[in-house]
């Protein structure tokens, strides 16, 4: 079930893939397949650069936007429709497997 009500944004580098040469994967992908999984539909905020390089050299929106958020550089970045922000793909994963969309919108008709 997707969940339209609750709108959530994914801070992620250059896109959603699964796969990358680590364990558990691309860390984006991660979080980005676990949200779909809890059945949300997030908005995915492409941010481009790399966190382990220097501020100055990570200027596009999206990473400026993502340090405001967070004081670092780092994605994946989730933004909840409350304005909470979940950093890191861990915790995004955790988040989504405890906050699935269907309890999300069975609460919201409560």
């Amino acid at each position: 079930m997707i969940c339209h009500n609750r709108r959530v944004r994914l801070f992620v580098c250059y896109g959603t893939w699964q796969w990358a040469p680590r364990p558990g994967g691309h860390p984006c992908g991660s979080a980005y397949r676990a949200l779909k999984e809890a059945g949300y539909e997030p908005e995915v905020v492409r941010t481009y650069g790399l966190g382990a390089l220097p501020g100055i050299f990570n200027q596009t929106p999206g990473r400026r936007e993502v340090h405001k958020l967070t004081g670092n550089y780092w994605v994946p970045t989730l933004v909840l429709d409350n304005g909470t922000v979940v950093d890191g793909s861990r915790e995004i994963v955790a988040w989504a497997r405890a906050h699935p969309a269907a309890a999300s919108a069975g609460a919201e008709q409560a």
